[in-house]
């Protein structure tokens, strides 16, 4: 049986990436997701020495400060070459990046202008600290769950593969993103149970309760986007992605949908597996026990899950935009025109939508749990 299991898993693992790799074929053709053209060149270099720094008073009340400095470059055609860059520091920003350092990791943008070649400091590189912190988080999982955490790992990097290379560019390529991003969401809720739990009655229940807690989700979205006459405007970024492609601008209001759902399925995913897994004990343990019984007692353990969940689901939202928040608290003159802000309405129709999903798959679950896991037993 375990031979079987481990086979069926090692499968899951060739078609979830044939599926994201044909998806890919299909949604992109023959471009590319980064589809942006720039002026000049990006390139990573380190600070070598800092060999001159220049300070200005600009009206007696604020710095412009130029710093030259000489750096390696560490990718492109460059790579092993030194190069001499400028960083421009404005202190009337209310944010300015700190001057240069030695042995400092950058991005440096490269431009021709006249015929002659200028380099400007254009950010410090991020991304190796977050590799790193990636890299212990991978090995902690697969230390403490052994192969269980192995297979978590895997599912985390098709999950993340889904999203950024199958719904983003369907979204950027003009795709239905309604569709897209139900079919992401499905893929990921069979694509994790098959993979962690493997082929048995347990991850039927959870992935057929965890994709009817989602739709109910986006059922519950296009409701209340009725209602709420949103226009997707809920940020500065919506703008740019209507300026994207004037021709066939990108629906903002698919994009919340796409939003709600995708944030949704994690939670969803979590609480039916917990529900199928438990009744499963309950039906192994108790053989006697009635159908109907049996789906009350997922009533009765949902109940207790639901209060802690929840919290997780809003909070999270609430989280991810507090900066917000104090913003429009901070401008505004009652907490009425703060909550009819639309980014605000859009976080908690996000909460709302994602947490009623979450609360209809408990019984969604217990009730399919009470048909298959006796279904099973007749057959």
């Amino acid at each position: 049986m375990k031979n079987r299991q481990a086979a069926f898993q090692i499968a899951t693992v060739f078609v979830s990436a044939l599926i994201i790799l044909f998806s890919y074929m299909y949604i992109v053709g023959n471009g590319t997701i980064f589809k942006g053209n720039l002026d000049g060149e990006i390139i990573k270099a380190r600070v070598i020495r800092v060999t001159d720094v220049d300070v200005q008073n600009v009206s007696g009340e604020s710095e412009f400060i130029t710093v030259k400095f000489k750096a390696q470059a560490l990718n492109t055609d460059l790579r092993g070459k030194t190069v001499e860059a400028v960083q421009e520091i404005d202190k009337s920003y209310a944010f300015s990046p700190r001057q240069v350092e030695e042995n400092d990791k950058i991005l440096i943008d490269s431009y021709v202008q006249n015929g002659e070649q200028f380099y400007y400091f254009g950010d410090f590189v991020r991304i190796t600290p977050l590799i790193w912190l990636l890299v212990i988080f991978c090995v902690l999982i697969v230390v403490f769950a052994k192969m269980q955490g192995l297979k978590t790992v895997v599912s985390l990097g098709f999950t993340c593969l889904s999203v950024f290379i199958v719904l983003i560019p369907a979204i950027l390529n003009g795709h239905n993103i309604y569709l897209w991003s139900i079919l992401v969401c499905v893929f990921i809720t069979v694509m994790t149970l098959c993979l962690i739990s493997g082929f048995n009655v347990k991850a039927l229940c959870a992935g057929i309760g965890c994709i009817c807690g989602v739709l109910c989700s986006g059922l519950i979205t296009l409701i209340m986007d009725i209602f709420l006459n949103m226009t997707g405007l809920i940020e500065e970024e919506s703008i740019y992605l209507v300026q994207l492609y004037p021709d066939n601008p990108i629906n903002l209001k698919a994009i919340i949908f796409a939003m709600i759902i995708v944030g949704a399925v994690g939670a969803v995913m979590d609480v039916s597996m917990s529900i199928s897994s438990s009744l499963y004990e309950l039906r192994i343990k108790s053989p006697s026990i009635k159908p109907k019984t049996l789906m009350k007692s997922g009533f009765t353990i949902g109940r207790d899950m639901m209060g802690t969940m929840a919290n997780t689901l809003i909070l999270a939202y609430i989280g991810s935009s507090l900066t917000s928040v104090l913003l429009l608290v901070a401008y505004n003159a009652s907490i009425e025109q703060v909550i009819n802000r639309e980014i605000i309405i859009a976080e908690i129709l996000q909460a709302l939508a994602g947490s009623m999903g979450m609360l209809l798959t408990l019984p969604l679950t217990s009730a399919i749990c009470s048909v298959i896991y006796y279904g099973k037993e007749e057959k």
